[in-house]
């Protein structure tokens, strides 16, 4: 299929409705800029052979016209001399050509629609990848901020696994004191118990103890 087959589906692809729908479009980039390079190189080498079949198509019709007016002017010119031999001459050449000029129009305007079409490629072309190559680095910009902010989704926040880290110290310290409570408490419980003229005694033999202490000292010193 050539390039101006290819017209229609050329000037309808919307770039940035296909990358839209692209699931990679940072993958898929590429692959468009490949594809839209080597359509315009194409354009580019039709550019030419198609314009000049433009030039050709419009001289040839110009000079068709040229060619009736000229023998319609010299049919006149014999008919108003009395040459009416000489203006029927005349008069079937300009009309043979007038016949032929149906043909040279009908080329010349799919010449010039070509062209047309050729240019407009053109200029989507390039329209399209100069938005592609815009997009490009947009994207990429963009997909390496998502990678790196997945990649720290996967790490962590740094303080919230501190802090989290922290609030299991304090977890584990205040279990350590609970145990320690528990520990003494059940000590408590398991020593022997004193009777309660035991207790008073220990009560008083202390209180004694400490007097008789503290008047030996004043006592020496």
């Amino acid at each position: 299929m050539s390039i101006l087959e290819r017209f229609s589906t050329i000037m309808r692809a919307n770039i940035n409705a296909l990358l839209d729908k692209c699931e990679d479009p940072a993958k898929m980039i590429d692959q468009y800029l490949i594809d839209l390079k080597e359509n315009l190189i194409e354009v580019k080498q039709e550019t030419a052979g198609v314009m000049a079949v433009e030039k050709r198509c419009s001289r040839q019709y110009d000079e068709n016209e040229e060619e009736i007016k000229k023998f319609r002017n010299l049919a006149k010119k014999a008919a108003d001399a009395g040459n009416d031999g000489d203006a029927r001459v005349f008069i079937k050449k300009y009309m043979e050509m007038e016949e032929k000029r149906v043909t040279l129009e009908d080329n010349k305007k799919i010449a010039v629609e070509n062209a047309s079409h050729i240019r407009n490629m053109h200029d989507k072309l390039v329209e399209d990848i100069q938005t592609l190559e815009g997009r490009k680095a947009q994207i990429k910009s963009t997909m390496a901020v998502a990678k790196t902010t997945e990649r720290l989704n996967k790490l962590g926040d740094p303080l919230s696994r501190a802090s989290s880290v922290g609030d299991k110290f304090i977890d584990m310290q205040e279990k350590a004191n609970r145990m320690l409570d528990e520990a003494q408490a059940k000590s408590e419980l398991n020593a022997p118990a004193l009777s309660k003229a035991d207790s008073l005694a220990k009560k008083y033999g202390a209180a004694d103890a400490d007097i008789e202490a503290e008047l030996s000292r004043l006592k020496n010193g």
